[in-house]
């Protein structure tokens, strides 16, 4: 497996508790990166041919100082460096200029999470002072913002998570047989993966590979075999719909899903005794301290 691309999850922690959130962020989550675990991740993601950094959470605007040490380090090994935020800083354009201003030359990419999910409204204030000042910085800036489920629109919820429990029942369910494919995620050759504040290396959110502070980033991705991992495996046969076949899930499991990252989710969340090296941390599962 190459990596381009390494997305750094900051912190488990957000401001807020979003219903879609599929790392169940939220004000009372456990979990940060230390400025000293960051260079050791940042060694070892150049060590492993990486050269896009992403430091996103949770909210990293949470942990600001370590978040600007960061973003220097990644732009001064040569990384093209990109942040995702809510953007809760940005009282005012003059304010948000105020928190972007470090970042000014450094980042290839700075994304906002703005939807009705965070706010009133589907673009808030603060996400909007937010943009306009990384414009004013020249900064490149991107948006995301998923639409809820009564909405028909082209950013749809994946029911993972948070979601799962608290936006299913509100979606058009399907049997679960028709989800035998992984509509969203290359498991073979990914690409990029997302590293949690623990150290584990996730290739979707909850599915692990391994641990940088146990295993080398370079080392994981050479001896991964996405054939022969418990839940990569199935996924590639035959979708979701594989893990409930290949382990003998059916009993007790409903008949109908939100879509296929709801009938993956529910079935990892029955295997996790089963594979607990595969399938953590607990945050991924909703498990708080």
């Amino acid at each position: 497996m190459k990596l381009s691309g390494l997305h750094i999850l900051l912190t488990y922690q957000c401001t807020y508790e979003c219903d879609h959130c599929f790392v169940w962020g939220s004000p009372w989550q456990s979990g940060t990166l230390t400025y000293e675990q960051v260079e050791q991740i940042l060694e070892q993601a150049k060590e492993a041919g990486v050269t896009s950094i992403y430091y996103e959470g949770g909210e990293p605007f949470l942990y600001y100082a370590i978040l600007v040490k960061a973003v220097r380090k990644a732009a001064d090994m040569g990384f093209e460096v990109g942040i995702v935020s809510n953007a809760y800083w940005a009282n005012s354009v003059a304010d948000a200029e105020e928190w972007l201003h470090p970042f000014a030359g450094l980042l290839a990419d700075f994304t906002v999470s703005s939807d009705l999910f965070h706010c009133s409204e589907c673009l808030g204030e603060r996400p909007q002072n937010a943009l306009v000042a990384a414009k004013w910085l020249h900064l490149p800036t991107g948006m995301i913002s998923i639409d809820p489920p009564e909405v028909e629109g082209n950013a749809a919820v994946m029911y993972r998570g948070r979601a799962v429990k608290m936006l299913a029942e509100k979606a058009t369910s399907h049997p679960w047989e028709r989800f035998d494919s992984c509509p969203h995620e290359d498991l073979r050759e990914p690409g990029r993966v997302h590293l949690d504040p623990l150290g584990n290396i996730h290739i979707c959110q909850g599915i692990t590979l391994g641990n940088v502070f146990e295993t080398r980033l370079k080392d994981i991705c050479e001896k991964y075999n996405a054939d022969a991992h418990p839940i990569c495996g199935p996924l590639l046969e035959g979708g979701p719909a594989a893990l409930v076949t290949e382990y003998n899930l059916l009993q007790g499991h409903a008949s109908r899903y939100a879509d296929a990252c709801h009938l993956c989710y529910a079935a990892r969340t029955s295997l996790r005794d089963r594979f607990p090296q595969y399938l953590n941390p607990d945050q991924m599962y909703g498990v708080m301290e």
